[in-house]
């Protein structure tokens, strides 16, 4: 493992914002991660491990070691005549994933197509998107205990997945590196179409016959539409969450804020849009400085050119607060800020 010095994490954010890293380096295989725990004077500084880095918020220089997941490999674990059974690796491309995945005639990545970042960041906020997660195909993960060195695996029950959320982001945060992932597809078609506008663009497509490769389409031709491609404009996607709020109360909001959207969540609870209330607000659009609030989603926040990581997280600070005000609803971020 080299390690550089002053390495600048501009190209290794999805943001493009402009910091140095003390210590840089990156890990090729799980032997990498295992020699790493065995290095008292590594494991004793302040680390940031890297994913594709489309999940965070750089706010200033990284004191400490940031080291980049670069595990790759796809092998196919077992197979029958209804699913396949696989082994990513933790550095692979969610993305490049998802395609090749739909080449090879497997089904149940296609909702989530054009999610960035890495296979090894999906579990730890359980990401989805258009009514799937990763908890709908995920089987286990193995990953490597910073402290022992300790190869573990982690089942489904064991990951305790919620919207957004594992015991990666909680109880076990930054206590592991998680090198590979174990998913289970299907070659049979169990599709799902009905959230958000996929059934209006399948139609506009003139799609006759349902396929994995139709509804990925389906979904980069939404996403693109509302998405700024963070290499032409420094994003991270969904800034905040989708807040869930006890139905009651959305029953009260509705009422005095006609137009409220609203989608059932759990047992008791309803999911709002986030976008919508910010959208709302009045800040869609709308330009901070060198960043802002993207014109098409206001769910995205973007770096203009030469936005710091403060700005950006002041910009946020504003929203919640103006949300707030308006609606009493108190929104949480999605990315991770450092």
């Amino acid at each position: 493992m080299t390690i550089i010095k002053n390495q600048s994490l501009k190209a290794y954010n999805t943001f493009g914002i402009d910091v140095n890293a003390e210590l840089f380096a990156t890990w090729n295989s799980v032997q990498d991660v295992i020699d790493f725990t065995q290095n008292p004077e590594l494991k004793s500084k302040t680390r940031l491990v890297l994913g594709g880095g489309s999940n965070m918020l750089l706010t200033k220089d990284f004191e400490g070691l940031v080291i980049k997941n670069n595990i790759l490999g796809r092998e196919l674990v077992s197979k029958n005549e209804n699913e396949v059974i696989l082994k990513i690796g933790g550095g692979e491309v969610w993305h490049e994933v998802v395609l090749w995945s739909i080449a090879q005639g497997w089904n149940g990545m296609e909702n989530m197509s054009l999610i960035p970042g890495s296979m090894g960041a999906a579990p730890i906020q359980n990401i989805g998107a258009y009514g799937r997660e990763l908890k709908d195909i995920f089987v286990s993960l193995e990953a490597v205990h910073i402290e022992t060195g300790e190869v573990k695996t982690f089942d489904l029950e064991a990951c305790a997945f919620g919207y957004r959320e594992s015991v990666f982001k909680n109880i076990y945060k930054g206590q592991y590196v998680i090198v590979s992932v174990t998913i289970r597809l299907t070659k049979t078609g169990d599709f799902n179409t009905s959230y958000g506008s996929i059934g209006v663009e399948l139609e506009k497509a003139g799609v006759k016959k349902l396929t994995a490769k139709a509804i990925s389409d389906a979904v980069i031709t939404i996403r693109q539409s509302k998405l700024p491609d963070p290499v032409k404009l420094g994003n991270s996607g969904s800034f905040f969450k989708n807040p869930i709020i006890p139905a009651a109360l959305y029953d009260e909001l509705k009422f005095e804020h006609h137009g409220l959207p609203a989608y059932p969540a759990e047992e008791g609870f309803m999911k709002v849009p986030a976008g919508w209330l910010i959208d709302q607000a009045g800040w869609k659009g709308k330009r901070v400085g060198k960043c802002g609030v993207h014109t098409k989603q206001a769910l995205v926040l973007v770096n203009y050119g030469g936005a710091t990581g403060q700005e950006i997280f002041q910009l946020s600070e504003r929203i919640i607060a103006d949300v707030i005000q308006k609606y009493g609803i108190e929104l949480e971020r999605e990315v991770n800020i450092f």
